[in-house]
């Protein structure tokens, strides 16, 4: 099974690494193949509990009451490695009111190269080991990046596919800072 996830999301990729922007999220469950629960915007973030690259155990649950941005990503996407100083650049500024979350989807071989590349890029926020819950729990996770944008109340308020512009992400915070 994993090697699946690993061998869809490497072609996915493939396709997509000039990188999609996709906003107001439209993931439809897929009841058949068991890929979704979640269906508009304003629904609930699925629930994760994953270990982080530094051992501790890092809860969505923790973050209630901030903006979250998850980042589903690989060291070895390109866009991924693209959009990740942006993520940087982001948790400086907003870091009293926004925590990024990086999910790294890599595996087998690669895995171990996630604490390198975060001490290569300078990376400083949490990132956690994603697994195949996650990835179904979270639409069946079938291109990175992908992104989501979480409110303080702990809704889903944006998705994206792709790589994503900072300013796009700086928006969607202002305007969640604002209610």
């Amino acid at each position: 099974m994993v090697n699946k996830v690993i061998l869809i999301l490497m072609l996915a990729v493939s396709v997509n690494v000039l990188g999609s922007n996709k906003s107001n999220l439209s993931i439809e469950r897929n009841t058949s193949k068991n890929v979704s629960n979640i269906k508009k915007d304003g629904e609930k973030a699925p629930p994760f509990s994953l270990k982080s690259v530094d051992g501790k155990t890092i809860k969505l649950a923790d973050y209630k009451g901030k903006i979250v941005i998850l980042d589903f990503w690989a060291t070895w996407c390109p866009p991924c490695r693209r959009g990740i100083p942006d993520l940087i650049s982001i948790q400086k500024e907003y870091k009293k009111n926004v925590v990024v979350i990086g999910i790294s989807l890599d595996r087998d071989k690669t895995i171990k190269d996630v604490p390198g590349f975060m001490k290569e890029y300078g990376v400083n926020y949490p990132v956690v080991y994603g697994d195949d819950k996650i990835v179904v729990d979270y639409g069946g996770i079938r291109s990175i990046p992908t992104s989501f944008v979480v409110d303080q109340k702990g809704n889903i308020v944006d998705m994206h596919v792709g790589l994503v512009p900072k300013d796009v992400f700086v928006s969607k915070i202002k305007e969640l800072l604002k209610k």
